[in-house]
Order: structure tokens, then sequence, then C-alpha cells
């Protein structure tokens, strides 16, 4: 069963991308959807009998990989609680993407390449979730950022669409030199790749720690001992992740890879790439468990990370590059409960995130779909009565993500009970940032309210603002499209619901079954539960606050947010331009990098190189050929000269002295 689970997703790639020519886009659309439902429905059956069942955490052998010496590295299936969860996630998402793009894309004529690569994103994330070993989870790790370059890049034609695939691909590579970096620590440290060995050895830290001050490890002439070793490997895994997951200051790519298609986005920030960075350190929880400061350095990026996209997302006017800045904004929340040990609400958080963000961009392109692809909301308005299916499942993936609910009670929303688990975590934490994660956590849930319902406002509410001829073709979007918003709107209201006394509740031992590990001191999921009732209400009260200032601004008085951004113009500009991040790497790193770059092509290699070496010596030789056979004019009298002259100066040598 597991075989098929990860592998047929690699067979509908394999197909569609070989093949697709000869099949055909529709037989590539249904090869590639059909495999991934099947993928689907086996991943849930995964997740019940794993998960919530009594089948113990096992492994799954594929083939024997790298043995040298006492590096023994296999291909395996790591299959536990945690596992489990990431197939129903990714898997789940990715079938209906699939079946939404079987509509979305309909007049692409690329389209057996498009669903080639989905296919082969599902499967490289699939590798990543299920990998034993760092060398298995790090092999997933770059073939997913592989894919998502050919699906950002998708519309190659298109100049921007290129920048911003070669822009995540960069991106991702400073961030996976870290993570390398930490994967060989990790084997100097605990002279394994394999999470067995490395766990165990983890634990056996743990229980006996170093307190000897012996060297272990040399890094950039700092001598390390082990508690720092484990802090720099630490970082440098983290650093990875900030990478793939969009962290600060990594996080440039994630709004700029909404130049792919909208399935892509959907795929990308809900269940596939950005869900890696939290899902390794998930993972990796017994070795980030030994070091404290990496974990308040994690709690302090996922807070900043938190408050600074939800800033700039007040202000977007690109209805995907708003919902993008949300999933940057949600990743923070999740990187702030791993800093601070909660990592079950992290992954918790994950899981509902999944579903109301794939419905928010699905829905998001349905309206695109909708309004002659057009993505600016102040192009739109007036859209709620010509397209009131995908009005609702927009409303319902907003009071999922703004996390509506009655506080203290079981009654709300998927986000209201992954989301508000973290704030009160952060409030019951005893980390020495736990506060400040807090403070801005809250700040970041008000202005999420705030720009979720903007984005309703602008896009369906009001008059309309464009054109006749785009209102007059606005249309709902086919079954093909709407179905998955269904599914998908099912999980953003009740996944919460029904899985948080799994995640972090009464049921947290028997569902996660050492998946996660934390230590015996670290009572956070106790601690979570019994927060004053002001600190349970407090996301509610920023939440409604939100709403409101939203609903004064852009439903009773429209002209506010214009007076305000006149008011305000340089705050206005600050944020609208993203607090000027690319900008400032543009000054700080592309630039110099490209002056660099020109000086050494034209001075280091058009001038030394080639003015010295190949180019040099051929042009010398060409100069002294073209002498010479200046010398050959084909006269008889040139050549008697020459000879006469040759005969003169041997006379002469020999008259002062010389001889042969």
């Amino acid at each position: 069963m597991y075989h098929a689970i990860v592998f047929l997703p690699l067979a509908g790639f394999l197909i569609a991308g070989l093949f697709g020519r000869a099949i055909g886009a529709k037989a590539s659309e249904f090869v590639t959807s059909g495999f991934m439902l099947i993928a689907a429905v086996l991943s849930w059956v995964a997740f019940f009998q794993v998960a919530l069942g009594d089948t113990p955490a096992f492994t799954v052998p594929v083939l024997r990989f790298i043995e040298v010496g006492s590096f023994d590295v296999s291909w395996a299936f790591r299959i536990d609680t945690l596992t489990a969860v990431m197939l129903v996630v990714v898997n789940s998402v990715s079938a209906l993407v699939h079946i939404y793009s079987i509509g979305y894309m309909h007049h692409d004529p690329h389209r057996p390449r498009f669903f080639a690569y989905l296919s082969l994103f599902t499967f490289a994330m699939l590798m990543l979730i299920t990998s034993d070993n760092l060398v298995q989870m790090f092999f997933g790790w770059e073939g997913v950022g592989l894919a998502s370059y050919l699906l950002i890049g998708f519309w190659f034609k298109k100049p921007s669409a290129n920048a911003a695939a070669i822009k995540a691909f960069v991106v991702n590579r400073v961030g996976d030199f870290g993570f390398l970096l930490g994967m060989f620590g990790v084997y100097v440290i605990f002279g394994s790749v394999n999470f067995d060995t490395i766990f165990a050895n983890a634990a056996s830290i743990a229980a006996n720690p170093d307190t000897t001050g012996q060297v272990v490890f040399q890094f950039l002439d700092w001598s390390l001992t082990q508690a720092g070793a484990l802090t720099v490997i630490c970082l440098l895994l983290f650093m990875g992740a900030m990478g793939k997951s969009a962290q600060v200051p990594l996080h440039t790519w994630l709004p700029d890879a909404m130049e792919g298609p909208t399935p892509v986005s959907a795929l990308i920030h809900a269940a596939t790439m950005v869900t890696a960075g939290v899902f390794m350190l998930a993972r990796l929880s017994p070795i980030f468990e030994l070091t404290h400061t990496a974990l308040m350095v994690v709690t302090i990026i996922g807070a900043i990370t938190a408050f600074f996209a939800a800033t700039v997302g007040l202000v977007q006017n690109d209805i995907k590059r708003v919902i993008a800045y949300s999933t940057c904004s949600q990743l923070g929340y999740m990187f702030v409960a791993l800093g601070l040990g909660f990592y079950s609400a992290a992954v918790f958080h994950l899981f509902t995130h999944a579903f109301f963000k794939a419905l928010l961009f699905l829905g998001s392109g349905s309206v695109i779909h909708a309004v002659s692809d057009e993505q600016d909301m102040r192009k739109m308005g007036g859209l709620r009565k010509l397209i009131p299916t995908t009005y609702w499942m927009m409303i319902i993936g907003t009071i999922a993500l703004t996390g509506v609910g009655i506080p203290a009670t079981v009654i709300g929303t998927a986000g209201f009970f992954s989301k508000d688990a973290i704030i009160e975590g952060a409030f019951a934490s005893h980390s020495a940032v736990a506060g400040f994660a807090f403070t801005l956590l809250v700040i970041a849930a008000m202005f999420t309210s705030f720009y979720s319902w903007r984005l309703i406002f602008l896009t369906f509410h009001g008059k309309p603002r464009a054109s006749e001829e785009v209102m007059h073709h606005v249309h709902e979007s086919p079954p093909v499209m709407l179905v998955p918003l269904y599914l998908l709107a099912v999980g953003a209201l009740f996944a919460g619901f029904v899985f948080s006394g799994y995640f972090i509740g009464d049921n947290y031992d028997a569902f996660w079954q050492g998946a996660l590990f934390t230590l015996p001191d670290n009572h956070i999921l106790h601690d979570a539960h019994h927060v004053p009732f002001w600190v349970k209400l407090s996301p509610f009260v920023a939440m409604v606050l939100g709403f409101l200032v939203a609903y004064q601004f852009y439903i009773r008085s429209p002209e506010t947010p214009k007076q305000l951004a006149q008011q305000h113009q340089g705050l206005y500009q600050f944020l609208l331009n993203k607090w000027y991040f690319d900008e400032l790497y543009d000054f700080l790193f592309v630039r110099p990098a490209k002056r660099l770059g020109y000086f050494l092509w034209k001075k280091g290699d058009g001038v030394v190189i080639d003015g010295f070496g190949p180019n040099g010596v051929a042009a010398r030789v060409v100069d002294i050929t073209d002498r010479v056979v200046k010398m050959q004019t084909g006269y008889l009298y040139h050549y008697a000269f020459a000879m006469l002259i040759g005969v003169a100066a041997l006379v002469t040598w020999m008259m002062l002295g010389g001889s042969f």
C-alpha cells in the first residue's frame, strides 16, 4: 500500500511527461488525477490504521542506496503518525488540485506537461515526508525545489514567470546550503544520518548531557563543545527550513511564486513546499529539544515573520498575493509553536491550514477564471451575486483563516482550534521570548482578519469596478472546479473540531505514539489548556476588531483607505513595497554580483584569460603568419636578392672572425 501511495504520482509523471503528446491532454489529465485519487484514498486508510488505530510505527524498505564503510543509507519509508498526517495533507490537497486543474487549465495547450509537473511535485514531497534518513529527506527536499521551479515558470514565455522561478530556486539554494552543513554536522556528532540512530543518540545525550567541556566540533574556526555544536547544527538545519518555508529573511521568493498558474499556488502554499520546513523541524524534534538557544531563534524568527507578512498583506492589491502573504504569516505561527516545543500544535495548524488555504487559493482561481484572468482586486467588486458559490466558498475559507469561533468552547472553524492553540501556548510557555511571540501573534491575528475581509469586500461587495465587457462575461466555474472547493470547505469548517482532541487534546499520547519528542520538563501541552480566559479571548477580540475596521473601510466608508494612504504616504509605500526587502537585496547582493560578474567576464575572461591565453596566442600566430605571407611575393628577383643578402651576411661574418 505504501509503495502505491508514494510511487503512483511518479508513475503519473512518467506517463504524462514521456507519452503526453502521444496519448493526448485528456488522457494525461485522467491518468495523473486518477493515480492521485487512489493515493489520497490510500493515505486516509493509512491515517486511520496508524494515527487513529493501534498499528505501531514501522519501516517499509525500498532499496539499498549507499554503503561506504560505516556509512549505510537505504531508501525506506518511515511510517508513523507524523508521516500519516503529512500523507493525508499532501495527497488529499494534491488530488483536489489535479481535479480542479482539469477545469482551470482547460484552454492551455501544454496540459500534459503541467499535469506531469504537478505529479512530480507531489512525488518529491512524498519522498521527503516518508524519509527514514537525512539523505533521503534531502533528495525530496531538492526535488520539491526543482518541481517548484518548473511550475512557477510553467508559462516560460512570460518574463516575470521566468524571473520568479529563478528567484525561488536561488533563494532556496541559500537555505539548502545551511541544510547540507547541518546534515554533515549531524553525521559528525551522531555518527549516522539514519533517524533511528540519531534519535537514540539524542535521547542518550538528553539523559546524560556532556559537562566535560570537551571540543567535539570545529566550525568557522570556533571550537565547539557538545552543547555549542548542537546549537550550530540546529541553526543550520533551521536555515534550510527558513528557505523552504519562507521565513524572514528568506521569504522573498514566496509572493513572486504567484506568477505560476493558480493551482500551483494552492499546491505550494497548502500542502507541499512551504510545509517541508515545518515537517523537518517536527521530525527532528529530538535534536532541537537539546538546544534552547536554537529554539529561541526559531520562535523569534517565526513571530517576526507572522507579524511582517501580516503587515504587508494589509495593502496588497493582487488577490493571490494577499493570500500568499497570509501563508507566510501562518507559517510564522507554526514556527513559533515549534520554537516553543509545542510541536503538535504546529503540525495541527499545518493540517488545518492545508484545507482553508487550498480553499482560498482555488477560490481565488475561480474568481480569476470568472473575470477574464484579472487579479487586481481594485478592478473587481460586485461579484457576490454573479458567482455566489465561489463567494460562499471564499467566505468559509476566510472564517477558517481568521479563526472564527466562540472562545473556551468547541464551537469554531479549523483555524479557531489550531491558531488559537498556538497563541495560548505562546502565553503558557516558559521561554524567555514567549511574551514577545504572544504579542506579535495577537497583533498578526488582527491584521489577518483585516486583510482577509478586505479581500472579500473588495472582490465581492460594492459596485463593479471592472469594464462592462468583463462583467458581461462573468460566470460561475464548472463543477470540476467547484467540487474540490466543497470538499476543502468541509475540512476548513470541521477539521479542527474533529481532530483537536487527537493532535493537542486528551488523546495526544495514543495518537502521536512518540512520533514527536518533548523533554519531560516541557509542560506546554498541559499549560496551554489552562491559560486565563482573557488569553483565550484575545485572538477573538483581535479577529473582531480586524473585521470591524475592514467593514468600516470598504463597506461603510470606501474613501477612508485612500485618505489614510495619502496622509501616511511613507508608511503606505513601506508596506506596499514589502518593507523594501527586495530593494535591499538588490542593492546588497544582486547588483554587486552583476558588477562582479561583468568585471570577471570583460576583464578576467576577455582581457586576461582570452587576451593572454587561447585568443592571445592565436592572434600572435595570425600576426606572424600575416607578415610571413607578405614576404612571399612570387617574384624571382626578390628571392635572388634575399639570397645575395644572405651570402653577403655570411661572408661578412667570416671576415670578422667567425667560423663554422
